[in-house]
């Protein structure tokens, strides 16, 4: 039995503490702070665009709104991971591609030995080897596409509500390349922190200068993940 999925052990622990039981998916409960902002704003017709989705449950920022029955679009290049993800998630459109920031037919993609650690970035990867965080298992061609491509055919002209962005080294490529001036997302969650066993590496200053010149201001960061909202 999944406990945290049990009817009577929630109704039981919201009697007990007077508060509902809630189950977050994310790595450090960014899911949580998203569904608060959707709360708070009272965006209804909420949608997704996950970049590097990987794990279809497991420390993924959009399946607690997928359980809730919204719908979106999932992208993940690894064609492993992306088989799992299109079985578990088939109410979900999922694409087997990467993200450019200008039209390109395919790109290298390292398949990592752990793959939350997989990247586009051949620096990223090497970097990861080196400091003995990784291991490159395979390198692939991959199709790449950009961001502007994917709402304009998966999203009816409408910007996603929502867009999560974990790509492992490349956020700020993506988010320098994004239709800001076509499409403006409510939210975004982004990953702004360098990969370290021990916590010790910095945040990645220009993901915050792209957001603040495109109307967006820090909402919540935990650590690892900022996420962002709009001024406007």
């Amino acid at each position: 039995m999944n406990i945290i999925n049990n009817s009577f052990f929630k109704r039981v622990y919201q009697k007990i503490f007077g508060i509902p039981y809630i189950v977050s998916y994310a790595q450090t409960g960014e899911d949580i702070l998203i569904d608060f902002i959707r709360g708070a704003k009272k965006l209804k017709d909420f949608t997704y665009l996950d970049i590097g989705a990987n794990n279809p449950v497991k420390i993924n920022n959009t399946y607690m709104f997928y359980e809730k029955g919204f719908k979106g679009v999932c992208i993940e290049p690894d064609p492993a991971v992306y088989a799992v993800l299109k079985k578990k998630r088939p109410n979900d459109t999922c694409l087997n591609i990467g993200i450019a920031s200008k039209a390109s037919s395919e790109a290298d993609f390292y398949v990592m030995n752990h793959p939350g650690l997989n990247t586009f970035s051949k620096e990223e990867a090497e970097t990861l080897v080196n400091n003995g965080q990784g291991k490159i298992m395979q390198v692939i061609k991959v199709p790449l596409i950009t961001v502007e491509e994917v709402i304009d055919k998966h999203f009816n002209g409408k910007a996603p509500v929502f867009v999560n962005i974990d790509v492992e080294g490349l956020d700020e490529e993506i988010l320098s390349s994004f239709p800001f001036h076509k499409y403006k997302p409510s939210i975004f969650c982004i990953e702004t922190v360098e990969y370290t066993d021990d916590a010790s590496s910095e945040k990645r200053q220009g993901i915050f200068d792209v957001m603040k010149q495109n109307g967006y201001k820090p909402f919540a960061d935990t650590y690892i993940n900022t996420i962002f909202i709009s001024n406007i």
